[in-house]
């Protein structure tokens, strides 16, 4: 498979479209003086192919060196302006019916996100599936992902710049490595998958088991458990042997009702003296609100105003006395219930002073015992006793189901090792890489004039357990040229893949080529110009070595003038 074309568009107006050819592409910038062209977007292009296939939006906006710092500016314009990335494969460049695979991707969310092949929108999960299909279309199992089978294709990651066979991020185990590199190298292994799953469950039990012994080791709760049992026999003996009378539980039940029926019973005494005296309060604010004024004094004024008011009838004397009449009579209603209230509370007085009688002769009777404070101590001891043991019991029980499990999974990936390991699949893994090596060796001779290899190493780590660990070397072992390596690696696996008739992307990219020798960069594109292979790589056009600086090799020039998003000019 082929690139063909990438377009970033904006409201069906295109912004940038950049067609792909066989061979050499060059993405370069044609900044001057002293500005370096690090921001014009040359890697940003690399970003967006990889993006269509599958990769996180942020790695367009943030900050490589700093995830959690972001470039707004472009965030804000993919976002704002509703940006398309479409991205054509092909089959065969040179064949303008030949069959393509279209992918559409934007930059907003939710039910606004596109993410589309051949024009059907598909979830995260379903993209990632759907391109599996389309480029791989025998790969069922869920490992190696689409993701890792591409990632040599795709390089302008730190990690994958620097180094040959790890394209992954920092945090991928050997297991999984091995799983790729035998899949890259066809040699049929359906259970690299399940040894993967298999050795997660092993680390996560691993790490659970380092929980429950984070404080002591499984042995040390047994033998801590033991003599808890040990102690706890002791005490149960020793509260056997304790001189208490026979009525000692009921007694203590006895005096617990009692303290019940007390507390119970005071709480109601409370509450009806808290109403008598409300009531009392009452009446003494009502009896202070009666009127007592001077009545001669009264008569002056209120003659006065009949003079005034001639329709008065109501002397003032029969108003002070009704207003009067009126509080005595709220009075009297309010303090009726005194004689019911102060019944109650004699009976409950009466009642308690019984109860704390009946509690006084009982607390009497039980405290007699001479052991009644040692069996209170007996008690609690062998509460905290078994309390421990529960604990230890239970620590215990998760300790024999890990290694239980452990036992499970390692017998597993004993019998997928079998198999793994066997003396007919180690042939089938150094027959194809022996083939794959002489494509690596005659493609870095042809290069370099060295020759390098893939070896494969049996390890096993410090779980013990075993792997293939392969790796790349110079067969002269000279330090050689890594940047030089890492391409000989990616073109010779696409002629090992063409041989093999395995499924493979032909196109290369390469970011930072600036970093490798003049000579190298030259001869790699005498190379892929002569063969079905594309190798796109981003560069400095005054780093740009002189045989290679042609207009024929250029897909895309950006300057600080004319950067890939053409922000600046919308």
């Amino acid at each position: 498979m082929f690139l063909k074309s990438i377009t970033i568009s904006s409201d069906s107006k295109i912004i940038r479209e950049i067609n792909f050819r066989k061979g050499i592409n060059l993405i370069i910038d044609e900044s001057e003086g002293d500005i370096t062209g690090n921001s014009v977007g040359k890697t940003t292009v690399l970003k967006l192919i990889d993006f269509c296939l599958g990769g996180h939006p942020k790695t367009i906006y943030e900050d490589p060196e700093s995830k959690k710092e972001i470039y707004k500016l472009v965030k804000d314009y993919l976002v704002d302006n509703q940006v398309l990335i479409t991205l054509c494969i092909t089959e065969d460049l040179d064949n303008e019916h030949a069959q393509c695979v279209i992918i559409e991707r934007n930059f907003l969310s939710r039910n606004r996100i596109i993410r589309k092949v051949n024009g059907e929108n598909f979830t995260e999960d379903e993209f990632e599936s759907k391109l599996t299909g389309l480029f791989f279309p025998e790969h069922t199992a869920i490992k190696p992902t689409f993701r890792q089978i591409i990632s040599h294709n795709i390089r302008y990651k730190d990690l994958s710049i620097n180094n040959t066979l790890k394209t992954l991020d920092k945090y991928t185990s050997d297991a999984e490595y091995e799983t790729l590199h035998l899949f890259l190298l066809g040699c049929e292994f359906t259970k690299g998958n399940c040894k993967q799953e298999i050795l997660q469950k092993i680390k996560q039990e691993d790490t659970f088991k380092a929980r429950l012994e984070k404080t002591q080791t499984k042995s040390a709760y047994e033998v801590a458990l033991s003599l808890i049992e040990n102690e706890i026999k002791v005490l149960n003996k020793k509260k056997a042997n304790l001189n208490i009378n026979e009525h000692f539980e009921a007694d203590l039940e006895k005096l617990n009702k009692f303290k019940y029926q007390i507390n119970f019973l005071s709480a109601e005494i409370s509450k009806l003296n808290i109403r008598k005296d409300l009531i009392h309060e009452t009446e003494k604010d009502l009896s202070s609100s009666a009127s007592n004024i001077d009545l001669r004094q009264l008569q002056i004024i209120y003659n006065q105003a009949t003079s005034n008011i001639a329709s008065i009838q109501k002397t003032f004397e029969d108003m002070v006395q009704y207003h009067n009449q009126m509080i005595k009579e709220k009075a009297n209603y309010i303090t009726k219930e005194l004689p019911v209230l102060l019944t109650k509370i004699h009976k409950k007085n009466k009642a308690l002073n019984e109860l704390l009688k009946k509690e006084a002769e009982l607390s009497a009777i039980i405290s007699k015992s001479d052991s009644f404070e040692e069996l209170e101590c007996l008690i609690v001891e062998l509460n905290e006793k078994y309390r421990n043991k529960g604990e230890y019991e239970s620590i215990i029980q998760q300790l024999d189901e890990v290694e239980s499990n452990l036992k499970s999974y390692n017998d597993e990936l004993g019998l997928i090792d079998k198999e793994l390991f066997s003396y007919d699949f180690e042939s089938t893994v150094k027959f194809q890489l022996n083939k794959f090596n002489k494509h690596f060796a005659e493609t870095s001779y042809l290069l370099y004039s060295e020759k390098y290899a893939l070896k494969y190493d049996k390890v096993t780590n410090k779980k013990g357990q075993r792997l293939y660990k392969f790796s790349a070397f110079n067969t002269n072992f000279s330090s050689g040229k890594k940047q030089g390596e890492i391409s000989c690696f990616d073109i010779a696996y696409t002629f090992f893949a063409d041989e093999e008739n395995i499924p493979c992307m032909h196109f290369l990219l390469n970011d930072k080529k600036e970093l490798m020798h003049d000579n190298q960069l030259v001869e790699i594109a005498a190379l892929v110009n002569r063969n079905n292979i594309q190798f796109v790589a981003s560069i400095l056009k005054d780093k740009l070595p002189d045989k290679i600086n042609n207009e024929d090799y250029f897909i895309l020039k950006l300057s600080e003038d004319d950067k890939l998003f053409r922000i600046e000019k919308n």
